[in-house]
């Protein structure tokens, strides 16, 4: 059969994913690359997870993981046969029969604001209450402007909108990629670039999951992008490392660089760590060649050394963060 005819005659992939505007575009960007690179038909699979439901501070409901977990039940009982994932809220640790089967190209990095009036940061008001329920930003905004008042927020992104155009904030920092991917781009006033304000951890990058020794494992893989996959995977093996989740006041960026092509080029990585006040940071820049960072050995060890670095300069004593030993093959 050529792969023409395969593609006829097999099912439709399902493609598990929440149920929000943001996390169903999310997935319909996917559905629509696999479609293109395999030729198969991809059906969406709507799953509520407990962070959709639950109410409260998102540090406190058990982190960005509240929104992974339903997901990867539904992928391995077999109601689906990938998933999709914000690469920022899957937590770090592997989960048995589980992996990583595709990064698609990563959208926008960069932390936004979007205010009232069109201000940026440095233009609002003394005292301004902000909204944000990320405890690196919260550190961020404070080490920028230690006069504003940064309070807790949930909602989806129009949700959390909404809220400034009522007055019940001044602003609110979202992520650029999801104001992108669901066309809210005109309401950003300011955008805050990674040399200055590194990120979370795979911030605008997806991760397609699948069981592991899943027959469509291959077909996932075809939609992979090399520089989005290297980028976002050193940030998540640093923040592995570091032991840090959402609760840490951690910010981790990771770009390529332009000035070599090929496998030759380089790729640095920031990574700052907070006191959650903002009046101390612990700042680390490391390169790397792409080359060397093309599979999960060479990842970890480059983590290895960024967390060192981190350690030696006084992090620990900044945030909750306990780095594992080099090696050890976690």
């Amino acid at each position: 059969m050529t792969p023409a005819s395969l593609s006829d005659t097999a099912p439709p992939l399902r493609l598990g994913t929440r149920a929000s505007l943001l996390a169903t575009t999310q997935s319909g960007h996917v559905a629509d690359a696999l479609r293109a690179a395999t030729g198969r038909e991809v059906e969406l699979v709507p799953i509520t997870t407990a962070g959709d439901v639950l109410t409260g501070p998102l540090a406190q409901l058990g982190g960005t993981g509240v929104f992974v977990a339903a997901l990867r039940e539904a992928l391995l009982r077999g109601e689906c046969d990938l998933v999709v994932h914000s690469m920022k809220d899957l937590p770090t640790a592997d989960v048995e029969g589980l992996r990583i089967g595709a990064v698609p190209p990563r959208a926008p990095v960069r932390d936004v604001l979007c205010a009232r009036d069109g201000r940026a940061l440095d233009d609002l008001p003394e005292g301004a209450v902000i909204g944000s329920g990320s405890p690196r930003r919260v550190a961020q905004l404070l080490r920028r402007r230690p006069d504003l008042q940064v309070r807790g927020i949930r909602g989806n992104v129009d949700t959390r909108l909404r809220k400034v155009d009522e007055g019940e904030y001044d602003a609110v920092v979202l992520a650029e990629a999801g104001l992108t991917r669901i066309g809210r781009t005109a309401r950003i006033t300011d955008r805050f670039e990674v040399d200055d304000w590194p990120t979370s951890a795979g911030q605008g990058a997806l991760a397609v999951e699948v069981q592991t020794g899943s027959a469509v494992a291959e077909a996932v893989a075809m939609i992979t992008d090399p520089d989005a996959e290297v980028t976002s995977l050193w940030e998540r093996a640093v923040l592995r490392r570091l032991e840090a989740g959402c609760a840490a006041p951690v910010g981790i960026s990771a770009v390529r660089g332009s000035t070599h092509g090929g496998l030759h080029a380089q790729v640095a990585l920031i990574a700052e760590v907070y006191a959650l006040d903002g009046a101390r940071c612990v700042r680390i820049e490391h390169s790397v060649a792409h080359a060397d960072l093309a599979d999960a050995a060479g990842r970890d060890a480059a983590a290895a050394e960024v967390v060192t670095a981190l350690m030696d300069a006084g992090a620990g004593a900044l945030a909750d963060l306990g780095p594992r030993a080099a090696g050890d093959g976690r």
